[in-house]
């Protein structure tokens, strides 16, 4: 093998190896079921203001009274503070909220909110987040 063959051969192993992580870290249709969105109603017990990726977690009950622990995922702090306006105090423990979005394929109690998802404070009826309108989403 050449000198340049091999060298353009290390040059591509390596972009490679480089892109395929940065590919795979942001698969969500391969985890969320994103063409059967749920609306889930619930209480804020924390919220994770962070970058990468900010998390709600909170809580619901289902009609048998069973609390189930959910986690949605959302964009970085700096995107939500530039597109919503959040800050580390938008939510509160004891907050409600109503969640639309995709839910995990594999039934568990995890939401992604970085595309088609909307969360209404539910007391207030106030919006404070809605990624549908921004695609021409009509909920």
């Amino acid at each position: 093998m050449t000198k340049i063959t091999y060298a353009a051969l290390i040059t591509a192993l390596t972009t490679l190896s480089i892109a395929a992580p940065v590919y795979a870290h942001h698969g969500f249709a391969g985890r969320y079921d994103e063409d059967n969105p749920v609306t889930v109603t619930g209480t804020v017990l924390e919220l994770q203001f962070e970058n990468p990726h900010s998390f709600i977690i909170f809580e619901t009950k289902d009609a048998a009274g069973t609390t189930e622990r959910w986690s949605a995922e959302l964009g970085g702090a700096g995107n939500m503070h530039r597109v919503d306006g959040w800050t580390k105090d938008t939510l509160k423990p004891g907050d409600k909220i109503t969640i639309t979005g995709p839910r995990a394929k594999n039934g568990a109690p995890d939401m992604n909110l970085s595309h088609q998802s909307r969360i209404v404070m539910t007391d207030a009826g106030k919006e404070i987040h809605n990624s549908m309108a921004a695609k021409g989403g009509d909920n």
